[in-house]
């Protein structure tokens, strides 16, 4: 087991790619944090034998897949949201796993119907709002985003980040193109300061009075109670679970998937599954607040407290599909500016 601080990643790659894989080996490239990933590992060892090597990049997974080809170590791959999922399939990275444990972990919804990439657990997309500011019920759905009421009183970050990208796929999947463009222009007006900054950003700036509702992911409520500085701006603010009308509150995922080439198949393979465990997933969505899709599994208490949703039900391939059209209509109301 190796873990890469990001100084030495590009050494720790180059000795991955110069050395033959072992075959009590499996390899991985991850956009997940060591911290998060180190229990995970752990236990999959403890139970197979099997030792996982992490690299962990920030940015160029597909760059550095693309460029290794046939040479790359790399067995399976791991990321955060479906675009960035979408990416390796679409670049031709990734082959197609068909598994029986697989299928019984992971719902339809949160799997590419080719079997390309799994998901593991889920985020929501949800609504931060004031304690203080805002009412109970004044705020229940994405459309209710545009209500002039909400003048000046919205924060986010910025449109084109792939979580924003990836709701406006969401949001265009359940209107087309006119409304959502239409929805994008509202949101953008009511806004209280340009799109600056991450999710935490936004609850900050919620508790320092500059708005009262932001667009953020559940889990940094977890991440910000965690921190001495940080637990004022969480303690300032309730989440709120909005919906589309109709429908269900957006969700993405972080998900697995198989390189192309991968040299430790069958190892690769026991690590998708054990993955899609519910004592993997159970593992995993503790450390970084999410919510487990396994069948029968179910979020930590933390998690719970912020209360029950009902999720979107669209395939999550089909939104990374729209993700080129969201991504216009974002730039053509030039939201960020």
């Amino acid at each position: 087991m190796f873990v890469t601080p990001k100084s030495i990643l590009a050494g720790a790659l180059a000795v991955l790619t110069a050395a033959p894989a072992l075959a009590e080996d499996v390899n991985l490239y991850s956009y997940r944090q060591p911290d998060l990933m180190k229990p995970l590992t752990d236990a999959f060892t403890a139970e197979t034998g099997i030792n996982v090597n992490v690299a962990y990049l920030n940015k160029g997974m597909v760059e550095r897949l693309s460029a290794e080809g046939k040479r790359s170590p790399a067995d399976l791959v791991l990321t955060v949201d479906i675009s960035r999922l979408a990416a390796v399939v679409e670049a031709g990275l990734t082959q197609p796993v068909h598994s029986d444990v697989l299928a019984a972990n992971v719902p339809a919804a949160y799997h590419d119907p080719e079997g390309h990439w799994w998901g593991m657990t889920t985020r929501a997309r949800v609504v931060y709002a004031s304690k203080d500011r805002v009412a109970e019920g004044d705020v229940t759905t994405y459309e209710d985003l545009t209500d002039p009421k909400w003048q000046g009183r919205i924060c986010t970050r910025s449109g084109t980040h792939a979580y924003n990208v990836a709701l406006t796929a969401a949001y265009l999947h359940h209107h087309g193109e006119e409304i959502t463009k239409t929805w994008l222009e509202g949101v953008k007006a009511n806004l209280a300061r340009k799109p600056q900054g991450n999710d935490r950003a936004q609850v900050k700036a919620i508790w320092a009075g500059q708005c009262d509702i932001a667009i953020g992911n559940t889990y940094y409520m977890g991440k910000m109670l965690e921190d001495p500085e940080q637990q004022a701006w969480a303690d300032s603010v309730n989440i709120v679970f909005p919906v589309f009308k109709d429908s269900g509150a957006h969700v993405n995922i972080s998900g697995v998937a198989m390189t192309k080439y991968a040299p430790n198949k069958e190892n690769a393979l026991k690590l998708m599954e054990f993955l899609s465990s519910p004592t993997a997933q159970k593992i995993y969505a503790e450390a970084n607040y999410e919510y487990p899709i396994a069948p029968g599994s179910e979020p930590g208490e933390l998690v719970k407290s912020w209360g029950d949703f009902t999720a979107d039900d669209v395939n999550l391939m089909d939104l990374a599909k729209l993700r080129p059209a969201a991504l216009k209509l974002i730039e053509q109301v030039d939201f960020d500016g």
